[in-house]
């Protein structure tokens, strides 16, 4: 679960097996002990697949989709953050370090954190120039870019066009943040 809307699907898939008091945040569901015993496990996880979403029980899995979320937030909500990414993925991932966890992304995803950071800022700069209410330089320097020339060319190595040819498109090439 990468977003708000991910958590209210797998609460309402919760509501529907009756379960009305778990704890669901973003990529964790805690069931009240006293319904552990008679929690339909197999029915949760048909109804999780058939909404696009999966139990993970693999710490290495677990560890990627933290770092997913913690990039996700950081770029969108926390992006005034004083901290840089890699101090902040420490500061949520706990007792992982940077380099651990950089290793154990790379392996499960094939792509390094900092690929699939830019990827999410790209998103992010697609979703802006969309909403044609800032300027490129205003945009540059809401999602910490140094410069509009930066981001341009990583706008183009990302998307293979530069942001104003992404402008003159008439349809929207934007991913899903869980398909980043």
């Amino acid at each position: 679960m990468v977003c708000r809307h991910c958590v209210a699907a797998v609460e309402k898939i919760l509501e529907e097996l009756g379960i009305t008091d778990a704890d669901v945040t973003l990529g964790r569901v805690v069931i009240p002990a006293e319904k552990e015993n008679d929690f339909p496990l197999e029915r949760f996880d048909r109804m999780l697949e058939d909404n696009g979403f999966e139990r993970i029980l693999d710490r290495n899995t677990l560890i990627v989709e933290k770092i997913k979320e913690t990039i996700i937030r950081h770029v969108r909500i926390e992006r005034h953050c004083p901290l840089n990414l890699s101090a902040c993925l420490e500061r949520h991932l706990g007792n992982i370090s940077y380099d651990t966890a950089s290793r154990i992304f790379s392996n499960r995803e094939g792509r390094t954190i900092e690929k699939y950071f830019i990827a999410q800022k790209i998103e992010l700069v697609k979703e802006l120039l969309e909403y044609q209410q800032m300027t490129l330089n205003e945009i540059a320097d809401m999602t910490g870019y140094s410069s509009v020339s930066h981001l341009s060319r990583q706008f183009k190595e990302v998307t293979g066009i530069s942001p104003s040819q992404y402008l003159r498109q008439d349809n929207s090439n934007r991913l899903p943040l869980n398909e980043v």
